[in-house]
Formats: C-alpha cells, structure tokens, sequence
C-alpha cells in the first residue's frame, strides 16, 4: 500500500471486515472469520491511512468509523435480542451479549490499534476500550438499567423463597454493573443500596407473620438460619462489605430493636400475647454470646 490511499477507498476495505466481524456477536469463533493475511491487510490499511500526509491522514475519520462500527453492531444485533426480554432471561442475555460485543470490540480494536498510538493519546480523547465500554453503556446499560436492576432484586427474593436461582446470574449482573462503571463504583453501589433496602423490607414484612405462628426461641433460631443463609448466598456476588452490611440490616429487622418495636406492638394489638415482646427480649439477652450468621460482626 505505497501509494495514497484516499477515505472512500480506505472505507471500502475496511467495510467488508467490519461486516464479517460483526458476526461475532452471532456466535462465530474469531477464527473462523478470518486468515491472518486478511487480519494484517485490514491493520495495514488503517496503519497507511494513519501515517500518510495530510490532506490523507485520516485518523479523525477511522476514529469515527471505528466507533460507528460498535454503534452498528449494537443497534442491529443487540438491542433487539434484548428488547422483549425480562427477569433472568434478561440478565442471562445482556451479559451473553456483553461477553461476545468485548471480543467483537477487542476483535474490531486489532485493525484500529494504531489509533491508540496515534491519536487517542496525542488528543487526549477515549482509547479504543474506553471507547467500546462507552457505546455498550450508553446504548445498552443506560437504556435496560432498571430493568435490569429489578430483574436482579427479583431474582434474590425468589432465591430466598425457593432456592431456584442460578446464582451465575447475579454474579454476573453485579459484574457488569462493576464494568459498566469503567473503574467507577456508582452502579454497584446503586445495585448493593437496592439490594439492601429490599432486604429491609423483605424481613420487615416477615417478621410479623412469624408472631402468631412461632416461640420467642423458635424466631430466633428461624432468624440465625435466615442470616446463614443470607451470608452463604450473598457472599457469591457481592463484596464483603455488602455482605457486612447486608447481614447487619437482617439482623436488625429480626434480632434488633426493629423487631423488638413489632413484637412489643403485637403483643398491644393481641392482648392475649402480651408477653411476646418480654419474652423475646429475654431470648436475645440469654442468646447475646451466640455467633449469628458465622462470620458476622453482629452477635
């Protein structure tokens, strides 16, 4: 490619590996869809095109052509596998498709890899992966963000109802949020802070239906067996200070002053019962040296 290489007829070479590596996302292996000599023909044609004297240096343009490339691939091939999906066949398939759209990016990314010695430092703008991570996030994640975030509460509560979820599933969800973050921990946080306040209200509207039905000391041993369990699941996809804290808000509303104020006004609203609320703080004082939830800071 010694001779100058213009931006229509650059853009015609490129087209055809662009097209042939957007078949990634529909499950192509990478090394099917290309030879190494087709590899290297697409790298040195945006290496020339790069390199070459203006008015032929076109990097500002293959910056461009790189971006709307990713851009493509999402608003024809992503958005509408995802579009009628909800609940886990939601998180299921936006992390399936973030998984091929990075080897698509990463794939897309070895014929532009000049630009991030080029240009992208020398203009201080996005490198290639940023770049990448920007599109998905704001074509994809923004736009399927609550959706996603209460597909992901869903699938919790049903997990403490019948223990039926594939907890791959939300590993992954608190995953992308954490990339989809690039680095940046306001989405996780916004996942570990729903989480948290769902929690709440899960156990606070459980704790009354076990007052007509349960002893003092059988809620309590019903509430050390929710804790176990809230830790062993929620220790598979959340950080341990999310786990810290989420075992703290179960406590609370099963062990601490929370269901103390429950107990105390059943036993108002069922004179009958009105010990209820005595009997249980002597339960928890007589209890105070158990471990509950092991590896729990709260007794």
């Amino acid at each position: 490619m010694k001779r100058k290489l213009t931006l229509e007829e650059g853009l015609n070479i490129l087209k055809e590996g662009i097209s042939k590596a957007m078949m990634i996302l529909d499950g192509y292996p990478t090394s099917s869809l290309f030879t190494c000599e087709e590899y290297m023909k697409l790298y040195d044609c945006v290496y020339h095109m790069c390199v070459q004297h203006p008015p032929y240096e076109y990097c500002a343009e293959l910056y461009e052509i790189f971006k709307k490339a990713l851009e493509e691939s999402i608003t024809s091939k992503i958005m509408p596998v995802l579009m009628d999906k909800t609940q886990s066949f939601l998180i299921y398939e936006v992390w399936n498709m973030w998984t091929k759209y990075k080897v698509l990016a990463k794939f897309l990314g070895g014929f532009f890899l000049y630009l991030d010695r080029h240009f992208t430092e020398d203009r201080k703008t996005a490198s290639l992966s940023e770049l990448s991570t920007c599109c998905f996030r704001d074509l994809v994640f923004s736009e399927l963000y609550p959706k996603i975030l209460e597909a992901a509460i869903s699938l919790i509560n049903q997990d403490r109802e019948d223990n039926s979820v594939c907890r791959d599933l939300l590993k992954n969800v608190s995953t992308l949020f954490i990339e989809m973050g690039s680095g940046k921990m306001h989405y996780y946080e916004n996942f570990e802070t729903r989480i948290i306040a769902s929690t709440a209200n899960y156990y606070n509207s459980l704790f009354p239906q076990w007052l007509p039905q349960y002893s003092p000391i059988d809620i309590f041993m019903k509430a050390q067996m929710c804790l176990n369990q809230e830790k062993e699941r929620a220790s598979q996809f959340l950080h341990q200070t999310s786990v810290e804290k989420l075992l703290q808000v179960v406590h609370e509303q099963l062990l601490g002053q929370t269901a103390l104020d429950q107990a105390a006004l059943y036993g108002k609203q069922k004179p009958e019962c009105g010990d209820c609320s005595i009997q249980y703080q002597e339960v928890l004082s007589g209890c105070a040296g158990l471990n509950l939830g092991e590896g729990s800071s709260r007794v």
